[in-house]
């Protein structure tokens, strides 16, 4: 059983930073790709960056240039880093491994104006 634990979130104003982490429960962390997604009221849950096993990395086009996501497989910890943030961000973010579909409760991240 995988368990995920987002923190990190908060309110920032537009084109200030935000650190996303996602701590992982269980011996998968190291062995499985991660991925960070987000759903803004009304809309859609979507995916924001990915990263494998081996560190290799994929954007969304929105935050591409922006956001970076890494990890740390000895803290079995995933992060997304998140910079010149805009409103359009405000979404509440959720980390997520493939091996059992399993989602972490999510971190609200709010951008004013």
């Amino acid at each position: 059983q995988v368990q995920l634990m987002e923190s990190g979130g908060g309110l920032v104003q537009a084109g200030g930073s935000l650190r996303l982490s996602c701590a992982a429960s269980g011996i998968h962390f190291r062995i499985n790709s991660m991925d960070w997604y987000r759903q803004a009221p009304g809309k859609q849950r979507e995916l924001v960056a990915t990263i494998t096993s081996l560190g290799g990395t994929k954007y969304a086009d929105s935050v591409r240039g922006r956001f970076t996501i890494s990890r740390d497989n000895d803290r079995n910890t995933l992060y997304l880093q998140m910079n010149s943030l805009t409103p359009d961000d405000t979404a509440v973010y959720y980390c997520h491994m493939l091996y059992g579909d399993s989602w972490g409760q999510g971190t609200q991240v709010t951008v004013s104006s």
